[in-house]
């Protein structure tokens, strides 16, 4: 139950008292649950309506953001954030993109068969990115053998990379990695981390599979977390508000806190750091290790799935 969602409880007056009758609670866009009272006994059941789903193609410029040029086009904000997290790994979004620079996106979408106002969105099967630097991204959704869904370049090679290099969704960089005059003690020091700057309360991810090191207050960090990743990464997160309910491992994209201002600290920020070996690397030019790369017969099927989606992108007018 969350906010926004209507609730409908029915009820009838019998010599002055309300005797309930039934409740509706919303589960999904299609889905309702429906408690009857019947003889003082609640009897409950899903209540779903009737779907179909579609294919959609939205293609634009970006005059702007990818976020707000995509809104623009009538793509709606779930699909939107998939899209910036598929790219997340290839992408700094506050130095890549640029005005003019063009994307396209495929994905599925579920609507009610009887009112096609209300709808879902599911996944993306394809985006791309055309930048004006003169590079041209393409990434192809394809479950591998092991079951697991990632997005593919059109040769193979994993979109996800070990860390992720901003994670948080739709921050800005507030400082960046080396020497500053510092904020609050006035004189030059040496940033060993990234500062992104967003509302307290504003969700931080695990940026890669590991393990929790460190969870709790750490002097001027304030509420920090330190995770550790394969081959001899770790990173550092902090200023938290709060943390969220986990521990020991994490995959890469759990929430793992939320932004704030704890430690020593001017306003809402997360300070993220990269560790290797003890030492700390600026984030915006690490290379880090890439993805899995497909072969033999799992190649040869993404390869039928990625024309698959091609030849669905040419037949498809934009919606």
């Amino acid at each position: 139950i969350i906010t926004g969602k209507t609730i409908l409880i029915k009820y009838q007056l019998i010599n002055k008292k309300k005797k309930l009758v039934s409740i509706k609670i919303p589960l999904q866009f299609n889905k309702i649950v429906f408690l009857e009272n019947a003889e003082d006994k609640f009897i409950g059941k899903i209540i779903s309506k009737q779907t179909i789903n579609r294919i959609i193609k939205k293609n634009g410029i970006i005059t702007d953001s990818l976020y707000l040029s995509a809104l623009k086009s009538g793509v709606d904000i779930k699909t939107i954030t998939k899209v910036i997290g598929i790219f997340s790994f290839s992408v700094d979004f506050q130095r890549d993109i640029w005005p003019k620079d063009t994307f396209e996106i495929l994905y599925e979408e579920e609507l009610l068969k009887y009112d096609k106002s209300k709808k879902e969105s599911g996944n993306v099967l394809y985006a791309s990115l055309v930048l004006k630097s003169g590079v041209s991204l393409k990434l192809y959704k394809f479950t591998t053998k092991s079951g697991d869904t990632k997005y593919f370049d059109e040769r193979g090679k994993s979109a996800q990379k070990l860390l992720m290099k901003t994670p948080i969704d739709g921050a800005r960089i507030s400082s960046s990695f080396g020497k500053r005059k510092h904020p609050i003690l006035g004189y030059n020091v040496a940033h060993r981390g990234i500062d992104f700057a967003a509302p307290k309360g504003t969700p931080i991810y695990a940026a890669g599979n590991g393990t929790i090191e460190i969870k709790k207050k750490n002097g001027a960090y304030g509420k920090y977390i330190l995770i550790r990743h394969a081959n001899r990464f770790k990173t550092a997160y902090a200023h938290l508000s709060k943390y969220a309910k986990t521990s020991g491992k994490v995959t890469q994209g759990q929430v793992i806190g939320y932004v704030g201002s704890t430690g020593r600290s001017t306003g809402s920020h997360l300070h993220y750091e990269i560790i290797k070996n003890g030492k700390r690397i600026n984030p915006q030019t690490l290379k880090l290790p890439s993805g899995k790369k497909l072969k033999g017969d799992e190649l040869e099927i993404f390869m039928e799935e990625k024309n698959k989606i091609e030849r669905r992108l040419d037949n498809l007018d934009v919606y």
